[in-house]
């Protein structure tokens, strides 16, 4: 970590300074609950509290000075007034951590489906270089992309233990809410934009727009942009950094499986042990980023060769079954179509049987349009729940049978609520050659009802089910 820095040179552009400049903190925090001796409290105003209203308790517990929209009357430390706190607080927090992502190779990803996968597999391309590589993201815990504070402090952590490189997930929300501020990436990858997190952004061009900001100089050396995507031809168009793109057409003699791919690329055999055509073009993001940045051929090939499987992305269920059970987190429309079709492509004449439910308190309008989605490309369907959190489990399952057109309706099987239930459903009904898809919840370990959180992994669960039949 570093000694610290004096308020007075952590002074954004815009701001103003009240009382010492001359005191040090050593950390920036946007919990109150984490406040220690030395560090700044960022009061930040959210939708249900407003972190100035524990300013006071802030500085008890021993905050060294405040970031702040307005005046904090009665406390005796500093306060740095910026117009935007939540805005500032990545840039702030970068500097008081000196800089970290200047000191690692950064590559980050956003898309809406893909980010998982080919952070997994830059991060396995830089492994194989020879580079100390960390992954930020989904898989990490938390949000996708931690809050501004949280990474600039996870970042220094990196460089101080030896890391040399970071593929990191960054999500619309954290390019809407700051959570990437001071931090740049020497390259940033478009995977794909489709309907998702509607509910936080109203619409697509919003939702497009917040994506489209990583893609500026500010925030990135150059660009690894998705040709095949409409949204991404918007960004080449746009774009103010040097741009090179990837596309299904960059590949020859393309062989897909459910346990792996391959193709031929730039004079390399790319090959991958993760399956579906789905991740072609992640895999073809990851080798084409590498490329960019100056990664050896060797490390590109070798890195995507020996990678292991990423969890809960087109992941197989192995419990003794002469059928195919299949684990992935698609939970769009097009990450559902794209998976099943993968699927498809990867399993002639196989049947699949499609589990998939909605999660609670997101995106409503997105529901009716994954029904339509699974029993179109799927030949039997069983609408379940996913994370219903706050909304009745039976009224997501109404919205998402909502979509089903009637000439369709014979391949919905029913509406099972237990999701336990659901799988092994279709376990049951599976026969040799068979694919089950089990899709939505991904890596998740547990199923949010309410306020009970419970253990629950669909593969865990699969599994079960399957030993269950001998």
């Amino acid at each position: 970590m570093t000694n610290g820095r004096r308020v007075s040179d952590l002074l954004p552009v815009g701001g103003r300074l009240i009382g010492d400049g001359d005191v040090l903190v050593d950390d920036v925090v946007q919990d109150s609950g984490s406040v220690r001796s030395g560090s700044l409290f960022c009061c930040v105003r959210g939708s249900r509290f407003d972190g100035h209203d524990f300013a006071n308790a802030a500085v008890t517990d021993g905050a060294a000075a405040l970031l702040v929209e307005r005046h904090v009357p009665g406390v005796n430390v500093p306060q740095l007034l910026v117009p935007d706190v939540r805005e500032a607080i990545g840039r702030v927090a970068a500097m008081v951590h000196g800089t970290p992502s200047d000191e690692l190779t950064m590559v980050g990803i956003t898309g809406t489906n893909g980010k998982t996968t080919t952070a997994q597999m830059i991060a396995s391309i830089l492994r194989a270089s020879g580079r100390t590589t960390e992954v930020v993201g989904t898989l990490s815990g938390g949000f996708t992309t931690p809050e501004a504070s949280e990474l600039q402090r996870t970042l220094r952590r990196f460089v101080d233990r030896g890391t040399r490189a970071v593929a990191m997930e960054v999500s619309s929300h954290a390019l809407e809410l700051g959570r990437v501020n001071g931090t740049h990436f020497d390259a940033a990858v478009f995977t794909n934009l489709g309907r998702d997190h509607l509910d936080f952004h109203g619409d697509m061009e919003a939702y497009f727009s917040a994506k489209a900001r990583l893609f500026e100089p500010d925030f990135c050396e150059r660009s690894i942009v998705n040709a095949d995507d409409p949204w991404g031809r918007r960004i080449l168009g746009s774009s103010r950094v040097p741009c090179t793109t990837f596309s299904i057409d960059d590949v020859e003699d393309l062989e897909v499986s459910a346990l792996g791919h391959s193709y031929r690329w730039r004079g390399l055999r790319i090959g991958a042990p993760i399956g579906g055509s789905v991740n072609v073009m992640n895999s073809l993001a990851a080798a084409t980023t590498a490329a960019e940045i100056g990664i050896e051929s060797s490390a590109i090939v070798g890195g995507l060769a020996e990678m292991g499987p990423v969890s809960g992305r087109f992941q197989r269920v192995e419990a003794g079954q002469d059928f195919v059970i299949l684990v992935d987190y698609a939970h769009t429309p097009d990450g559902l179509a794209a998976v099943l079709r993968s699927i498809r492509d990867a399993s002639s004449g196989a049947r699949i049987f499609t589990v998939f439910g909605c999660g609670g308190d997101r995106d409503k309008a997105k529901r009716p349009l994954m029904g339509e989605v699974a029993v179109a490309l799927s030949d039997s369907v069983i609408v379940t729940s996913d994370n219903p959190r706050s909304e009745d489990p039976a009224a997501i399952a109404a919205s998402v049978v909502a979509g089903v057109p009637d000439h369709l309706r014979h391949r919905l099987v029913g509406v099972v609520l237990d999701r336990r239930e659901a799988i092994e459903r279709a376990v049951r009904s599976a026969r040799t050659g068979d694919v089950v898809l089990i899709a939505g919840k991904g890596h998740e370990t547990t199923q949010v009802t309410g306020t009970t959180v419970v253990e629950f992994d669909d593969r865990v669960v699969a599994a079960r089910c399957v030993e269950a039949l001998s």
